[in-house]
């Protein structure tokens, strides 16, 4: 028989793979009608928590969240939450896009970390360079200023249970201007369907049920601040330290502004400064 356990993670996978669907039709809509409007899109989505990547909420069908595709658009907090985070650092997100994956430039025999000095703490991550085309991109990103004064855009908090980061717009639509390749899938820490506690990984467009959307990654990502059911469709590139979890715990206990497990988190989440080093 089929555990409830076993049952209940079936379901968040299956409302997630609802979700994708939506937000694929969704995504092509508003391509087309942009289109009409402007005769060049700036913009590629990315998002997914697939969570990154993928997303597994949204309310019964629409109340659950999506983390690896494109995240919802980012609600304003709610006056009523506690906020447990300082106010940003003065300064404005830099409006970058490039049109090609930056070349590589990374030794990948060597070690590098990432620090994320955001409003409420700081999280730093070990770099895993069996993703070299990601952490290549995150470096270039990195230095480029690309992340600084941006805002966690999402935060879930029922079925999956992440932060979503990395988009300048903090809309959920906005990317570098250019795609990177699925790497690291068969990582061992991903066995079970899950992403444990601690990984950092991409956000893309993939849609399990229509096999499209491979290789969509661009500079979103989500941190995993709990174990979450996910399918292994996004690509882990990092793990979070001891610190960087408690930072996350303290984000997530603050929620989220729907109240419904996925939107905006409560807390004043912005990235002041992300620095990539070579250890």
């Amino acid at each position: 028989m089929v555990s409830q356990e076993q049952r209940r993670r079936q379901l968040a996978r299956e409302k997630f793979l609802r979700q994708q669907q939506r937000r694929t039709s969704a995504r092509r809509k508003a391509r087309t009608r942009n289109s009409v409007i402007a005769s060049v899109l700036g913009v590629v989505v990315i998002g997914s928590v697939a969570l990154y990547t993928t997303g597994a909420m949204k309310g019964d069908d629409d109340k659950k969240v999506n983390a690896g595709s494109e995240v919802t658009p980012s609600a304003s907090p709610s006056k009523k939450a506690p906020d447990p985070c300082a106010k940003p650092a003065k300064g404005a997100v830099k409006k970058l896009q490039w049109k090609k994956e930056p070349a590589m430039s990374i030794d990948t025999s060597a070690k590098y970390t990432m620090k994320l000095a955001t409003t409420c703490g700081d999280i730093d991550v070990a770099l895993n360079n069996a993703a070299p085309h990601t952490v290549n991109s995150f470096d270039f990103l990195a230095n480029k200023g690309y992340f600084d004064h941006s805002k966690c855009h999402r935060l879930t908090t029922n079925g999956i249970y992440v932060l979503q980061c990395g988009d300048p717009t903090g809309t959920g639509s906005g990317g570098p201007g250019y795609t990177l390749p699925d790497e690291n899938l068969k990582d061992k820490s991903l066995k079970g369907n899950s992403y444990p506690a601690g990984t950092v990984a991409m956000a893309n467009q993939y849609n399990a049920q229509t096999k499209q959307g491979r290789h969509t990654g661009g500079s979103q990502f989500f941190l995993v601040y709990k174990d979450s059911p996910l399918p292994p469709d996004y690509t882990p590139f990092g793990t979070i330290d001891k610190a960087g979890l408690k930072v996350l715990d303290k984000i997530a206990k603050a929620g989220e502004s729907t109240g419904m497990g996925d939107g905006a988190p409560n807390a004043t989440v912005v990235i002041d400064k992300a620095t990539v080093a070579k250890s």
